[in-house]
């Protein structure tokens, strides 16, 4: 008897549901960001295929609160016409991405408070965050 390869897979289905929102039979929400976290030891992480800690290929796809710290910022001045924030975020949930804070390039700090404005960036394809509390920084 001969069996096509991909015919586990297509009775199977996805093995993890991965990035997929609508899986867990919710709707699709266009402004949230949407992470994983490993069924065997509760770590949470951003766009992974394997758990980084457990090697663990069991993950749930769950939404982000949308609150978040800057733990890095920096200006990019290359491929754009103007200058641009590439910051890294990590959230309140325990994961780090990629993103861009809103608000002028000197005024974004590492240990800043942000919030997701917009889950994609039309243009680059990134989060977009806002800071919470406005910068009011001493003189140094």
């Amino acid at each position: 008897m001969y069996h096509s390869g991909n015919v586990a897979q297509q009775t199977a289905g996805p093995a993890t549901g991965l990035l997929d929102p609508a899986a867990g039979g919710r709707t699709q929400d266009t402004e949230a960001v949407f992470y994983q976290r490993c069924t065997w030891c509760g770590t949470a992480m951003y766009h992974r295929v394997l758990c980084p800690v457990c090697r663990g290929s069991e993950l749930r796809t769950e939404r982000s609160e949308g609150t978040g710290t800057v733990r890095h910022a920096t200006v990019v001045h290359r491929n754009t016409p103007a200058a641009r924030n590439v910051s890294l975020i990590e959230m309140a949930e325990g994961f780090v991405l990629r993103g861009r804070v809103m608000g002028p390039l000197i005024g974004i700090h590492s240990g800043d408070r942000v919030r997701l404005s917009t889950a994609q960036d039309p243009v680059r394809g990134e989060p977009v965050f806002q800071l919470v509390d406005e910068p009011y920084r001493a003189w140094t």
